[in-house]
């Protein structure tokens, strides 16, 4: 789903375009309730981003620590 800004916004949903001023103020409303979902998507998706790399780092953190530690010897 891709709207352009300009004079004649135009809804471009499933390869077919429709004049957004045209439609029933009730696709209207569906249309920015997908904007609004497709906003929190990539908030969310850029959140899960930031914390992998956190965990990435703290792990590489934790493995330069654990190197001076001695580890239980494996069962066997």
């Amino acid at each position: 789903m891709t709207t352009t800004p300009n004079d004649n916004p135009v809804l471009t949903f499933e390869g077919k375009r429709y004049d957004l001023n045209a439609l029933p103020d009730e696709l209207k409303e569906l249309v920015r309730g997908m904007q609004v979902a497709d906003a929190q998507l990539r908030m969310h998706e850029d959140t899960l981003k930031v914390l992998a790399v956190g965990r990435q780092t703290m792990a590489m953190q934790l493995n330069d620590r654990l190197k001076n530690v001695t580890p239980l010897p494996e069962n066997g």
